[in-house]
């Protein structure tokens, strides 16, 4: 499965404020399958949405 990055947030952020999972359920509310992950060699947050791969024989 592919991913895409609709957006990255700075893991350091105020503390108590979670603005990936708020940018996140956003989405989810328009119906996009977005999900938060973490980037550990960036040290970030991502909203990622998932896509199938398409069969390029079929």
């Amino acid at each position: 499965m592919r991913r895409t990055v609709l957006e990255r947030f700075p893991a350091g952020g105020p503390r108590g404020s979670w603005p990936a999972e708020e940018f996140a359920r956003a989405r989810r509310d328009e119906g996009v399958a977005a999900e938060v992950v973490m980037d550990l060699e960036s040290d970030a947050f991502l909203v990622v949405v998932g896509h199938q791969a398409t069969d390029a024989l079929g």
